[in-house]
């Protein structure tokens, strides 16, 4: 299982990728793995500003649908559109091609509320 030491992680297993202002969110690899094959994924929340633990949007899979939760609060400026024709993405790339949304963060203080790789490994095998 691919856990980047790069990227913050939340107990919902969002992941985060920080670039200045902005948070790059999508589902771990881990997650991914439990949805199974994801056949749609549906955001409609660009443009909204939302608080820390909203849900911005559901991923749907063979099996299940699950809600997506914000990591951070802030603005939803970007849905990757990719997914719409190609929601497999999030399971053959969760980390790169399958991030889901860009938030321009709110609060900064909120990421260092996130796991880093090593607690996030320690939560998904206790």
């Amino acid at each position: 299982m691919n856990i980047p030491a790069d990227l913050k992680y939340t107990q919902d297993h969002e992941w985060v990728r920080v670039e200045g202002d902005v948070a790059v969110v999508g589902v771990t690899d881990f997650a991914q793995g439990e949805l199974g094959d994801v056949v749609f994924v549906e955001i409609e929340t660009e443009g909204e500003t939302l608080d820390k633990g909203e849900t911005f949007g559901t991923v749907e899979a063979v099996k299940t649908v699950s809600d997506l939760f914000m990591p951070v609060g802030g603005e939803v400026t970007e849905f990757n559109e990719d997914l719409a024709d190609d929601p497999e993405l999030v399971n053959k790339d969760p980390y790169e091609k399958g991030w889901m949304v860009k938030i321009k963060v709110a609060d900064a203080s909120e990421l260092d509320s996130l796991m880093d790789a090593d607690a996030y490994k320690a939560m998904i095998e206790a």
